[in-house]
């Protein structure tokens, strides 16, 4: 049984978000967008002054010479530069759980299928900074190539300070409670059923609204997501480019004394103060941004005749490698669908992958127990599949079984060629599932054929084991 929710704890926080905010639509796309009329400059990026007095900053989500249809890049006209802190130092006390490089010293490889309950939400003070916690990964920020996969719990609202993740572009699917996340481009409601990507270097404040609030992060170093390529699905289907929203520019001009810059630098935090707020942004145009998606509007796609698909036709966003096909994380999910298939197991088939598979639970729940906020992780060449109970009530039913729609669910995955290494806190957690392998073990052999002349001609070859060969 879940905790009761805990108490509210409320912090300054950036104020009340309309709820008719503004968004840009489109994936990957130029935007420009001005707080102020005439805020942005015409003709050039740099100018000798820019309008209202604004400095011109530019920031580079890949390197100059990167291609140009893989160039990311927007240019910021603010009210004072973001160069204008005190030197960085480290964080008091440390955060013992976030890891961006994955070896011997600090994380575990663990083969065994495992699962988690859904984690409490703290009774202390936690924002969302010191409720993130790392769950599993591979690789290494530094060398920028991997993943890490993380966690959060969370009570309170950040308060004078911003977050800045030098290692890479996070990937935040709230389960629990919406966020408000102000960025240096503007500002983004995500609700449950909601994503929202903020990409490596943006600084951005976590609100949380409704209070408690849990949910899970996908990190990806060295790339950036972008949408899968739909083949021979045709130009439309999955996730659309237009329901991509980022946000319209938006700032505040006001002091703060003691305002905190929270930067993650190869999976250590450090603070560095200024007087100001970030979010000083008059004008701003590029297509390097954050965003959000509403996961309701994906179009999925499934078997009209015979066969279970590969769960690859749901992928959402990707973040490829250097190899055609070839994914360091694909965000895929589970929604709501019709099933239909003739003379087919319709549930996901027993299946060992070369990839790693990292699941959780928006809302809806199991037949085996995994419930929303829960997670399991099933790992490069380990068997994973249908519980005992789904196997054995899926046979019953026939093939005679009409159409079918799964309804009220939302799951989703992370999925890697990458091997994870897990973090010892969440295989010694009290809220990981010790049982979760007996949800296989009950699995029965069904195996029916007629034994006599099988006996025979073993026995007559000297086989007296009672396992029979043919």
């Amino acid at each position: 049984m879940e905790k009761p929710a805990a108490e509210v704890i409320k912090g300054e926080g950036w104020g009340r978000f309309p709820d008719d905010l503004e968004y840009h639509s489109g994936f990957g796309n130029h935007f420009e967008s001005e707080a102020i009329a005439g805020a942005l400059p015409r003709g050039q990026n740099s100018p000798l002054i820019c309008p209202f007095g604004l400095y011109a900053e530019q920031i580079s989500g890949t390197s100059f010479t990167s291609p140009r249809k893989l160039n990311q890049r927007s240019w910021f006209y603010r009210i004072k530069p973001s160069v204008t802190h005190e030197p960085f130092w480290p964080r008091e006390p440390s955060h013992k759980k976030l890891v961006s490089e994955f070896d011997g010293s600090n994380t575990v490889a663990n083969p065994t299928q495992l699962r988690w309950k859904p984690v409490d939400i703290p009774d202390s003070p936690t924002d969302f900074i010191d409720g993130l916690y790392t769950i599993c990964g591979a690789g290494s920020s530094f060398l920028r190539h991997g993943f890490a996969i993380h966690m959060y719990t969370a009570n309170k609202s950040m308060d004078n300070c911003a977050f800045c993740n030098a290692d890479g572009d996070f990937l935040v699917v709230p389960q629990q409670g919406r966020l408000w996340i102000t960025t240096e481009c503007g500002r983004l409601q995500v609700s449950p059923g909601e994503i929202v990507v903020l990409p490596q270097g943006f600084r951005f404040v976590v609100d949380l609204p409704d209070g408690p609030s849990r949910g899970y992060v996908a990190e990806v170093f060295g790339t950036h997501f972008q949408l899968p390529d739909l083949g021979p699905i045709g130009a439309n289907g999955l996730a659309a480019s237009r329901d991509f929203l980022a946000p319209t520019a938006w700032f505040e001009d006001c002091p703060r004394p003691g305002f905190t810059i929270i930067q993650k630098f190869g999976g250590e935090l450090f603070n560095a103060r200024q007087d100001f707020s970030p979010f000083n942004v008059v004008a701003w145009h590029g297509n390097y941004v954050p965003y959000k998606y509403d996961l309701s509007k994906f179009c999925p796609y499934n078997t009209v005749l015979i066969d279970h698909g590969d769960p690859s036709i749901n992928t959402v966003l990707t973040a490829p490698t250097d190899k055609l096909g070839v994914a360091l994380l694909d965000f895929v999910i589970f929604p709501p669908r019709w099933l239909v298939a003739e003379h087919t197991f319709r549930p996901p088939y027993y299946h060992r992958n070369c990839m790693s598979e990292f699941m959780g639970l928006i809302y809806g729940a199991k037949a085996d127990g995994f419930l929303p906020g829960g997670a399991s992780l099933h790992s490069c060449m380990t068997p994973h599949g249908p519980d005992t109970k789904t196997y054995e009530a899926t046979v019953a039913r026939g093939n005679e079984a009409g159409p079918h729609k799964i309804t009220d669910t939302m799951a989703f995955m992370f999925e890697s060629c990458l091997m994870p290494r897990t973090c010892p806190w969440a295989l010694d957690s009290h809220f990981r599932d010790l049982d979760y392998y007996r949800c296989w073990i009950g699995l029965k052999s069904h195996f029916s054929h007629d034994k006599t002349d099988v006996k025979s001609n073993d026995l007559q070859n000297g086989n007296k084991s009672g396992c029979f060969e043919h």
